[in-house]
């Protein structure tokens, strides 16, 4: 039985994991360290988390502003920007 999974493997998993409509906060932060172990940017993913708590931004409230995205997650309450491109 294979123990070791390879870069493309994980990628693929982390791919997988997204795909699906709801995020559990305990396999989004097995999914984080699965990606900052193979160096794997999430890049489009990483808004649909929150930082802090790991929970779905679905239910959070979004402000913009020239330079920003805003979004307040709705479980802890903490504020996640990125960078409007």
């Amino acid at each position: 039985m294979k123990d070791r999974i390879s870069k493309h493997e994980a990628s693929e998993a982390i791919d997988n994991f997204f795909s699906g409509s709801t995020l559990d906060s305990e396999r989004v932060r097995k999914i984080n360290r699965l990606a900052m172990k193979f160096n794997i940017k999430l890049g489009k993913y990483r808004t649909r988390f929150c930082k802090k708590c790991y929970g779905d931004l679905n239910n959070g409230k979004t402000r913009i502003t020239k330079t920003h995205k805003k979004i307040t997650c709705g479980n802890c309450g903490f504020v996640n920007k990125s960078t409007i491109s």
